[in-house]
């Protein structure tokens, strides 16, 4: 099978600082893959690189076959690549729905413009409250956002992603500072979209990590230094000794 997105030799260097150094990735479609790592290990350089905020150094990335080394931010959101970050990109000061519906508009040929038909705004409406039943903030929907828990928050900020049609969604440490009934409900929400969603996870809390991956990709100092299944990462005498042992 054809991987979704693939990478070759990918490197990122910031001056003498080699911050990803020939990293080689193939996530499989329908996959949670997790890229864990300790701090300074070059996880979020990578997912920088592959939503083209950092042109890479050397090596190319490949999304369904197509090379997207270079493309600019913009243009690989349009290919259905979607992203969270580790500080939420909502709108604070709009409702909950209205932060759903605006990132549905961006998806539209006329997203612009501000005459549109019934029928559109229609449709835009039943995205709105589709995404937002996936997420389970139905009951939230008029509320600002910036009166959602931080949990919330990050769940909303997932949301968004959604609604711009991801076949592929990054999450950059979606737990991270939430509550263990926080963190039991986004586990829950990043499950329920990859049904449908192929999920590429930076994570540090090792148990959610575990429970949820199909495939784990281990960094250390830019480097892969090791890739499997969730029980053979546990096993890695390399992988206890640079990252796991602390824990």
């Amino acid at each position: 099978m054809q991987p979704v997105l693939e990478t070759a030799n990918l490197s990122k260097n910031f001056g003498a600082l080699q911050a990803v150094n020939n990293v080689n990735l193939k996530i499989r479609e329908g996959s949670i893959h997790s890229i864990i790592g300790p701090n300074g290990a070059g996880k979020t350089t990578l997912f920088n690189l592959l939503t083209g905020f950092h042109p890479p150094s050397a090596g190319e990335i490949y999304f369904k076959g197509k090379e997207i080394t270079r493309f600019p931010p913009y243009k690989i959101s349009q290919m259905h690549i979607g992203r969270s970050f580790q500080i939420t990109s909502i709108f604070p000061e709009l409702p909950v729905r209205e932060n759903i519906r605006i990132a549905a508009q961006s998806r539209t040929k006329a997203s612009y413009h501000f005459f549109k038909s019934l029928d559109g705004l229609r449709d835009l409406e039943k995205k709105a409250e589709k995404t937002l039943g996936r997420i389970g903030l139905v009951d939230k929907d008029e509320l600002l956002a910036k009166h959602l828990s931080h949990g919330e928050k990050r769940i909303l900020d997932i949301g968004i992603g959604l609604a711009t049609d991801p076949q592929l969604i990054l999450l950059d440490e979606p737990t991270s500072g939430l509550s263990g009934d926080e963190i039991s409900r986004i586990t829950d929400v990043i499950r329920d979209i990859s049904a449908e969603v192929t999920v590429v996870l930076i994570e540090h809390n090792i148990d959610v990590v575990v429970s949820i991956s199909n495939i784990i990709t281990v960094l250390h100092q830019g480097e892969v230094i090791a890739e499997g299944s969730p029980e053979e990462i546990q096993r890695s005498h390399r992988v206890q000794e640079a990252y796991l042992g602390d824990y």
